[in-house]
């Protein structure tokens, strides 16, 4: 992973979290934490292929949860400062990542990554499966994955061009 992206990764999981949390104790908050964040991950290797993507990020800031936070109908969420670094993008990806596996799956060939490195997201087990209940249903996912699911599929079609 790109260092660059690291803030955009964890904020934006963090909303994920926050926003589909998992039902359940500290071990369930802990899955459906790990999930978010290897979606997140994913998702934001897309969005930025190369370092000078991650850097322009980096210097311009991805854009922050505000739209996010109104189609989710959470309005104003307090203004944390890490709700800055969440890319809606990005969230809107790994919520089409997390609501499908299939598509997953295409993201991490696409990449050239090995199944193992996102095993929570690729290959959830049933006790994954409980906790990121909320944060994988489709329906409720829906109005976020909608946002930029074109873009997406355009960026995973055989035939675009991704750099490494």
């Amino acid at each position: 992973m790109q260092a660059d992206l690291s803030p955009v990764i964890a904020a934006t999981a963090q909303w994920l979290t926050r926003s589909y949390p998992a039902p359940g104790g500290a071990l369930a908050t802990a899955l459906c934490e790990a999930q978010a964040r290897q979606a997140a991950t994913l998702a934001a290797r897309l969005r930025y292929p190369t370092a000078m993507d991650a850097a322009l990020v980096g210097l311009a800031g991805p854009g922050g949860s505000a739209r996010l936070d109104r189609v989710t109908g959470t309005g104003d969420a307090g203004r944390q400062p890490w709700r800055t670094w969440v890319d809606e993008v990005v969230a809107s990806w790994a919520a089409c990542l997390l609501a499908e596996p299939g598509l997953a799956s295409v993201a991490a060939t696409a990449l050239g990554h090995p199944s193992t490195e996102f095993r929570r997201l690729l290959d959830p087990d049933e006790g994954d499966l409980r906790a990121g209940a909320l944060l994988r249903h489709p329906d409720l996912l829906s109005p976020v994955a909608s946002l930029h699911r074109p873009a997406l599929l355009a960026r995973l079609d055989p035939d675009a061009t991704l750099v490494p």
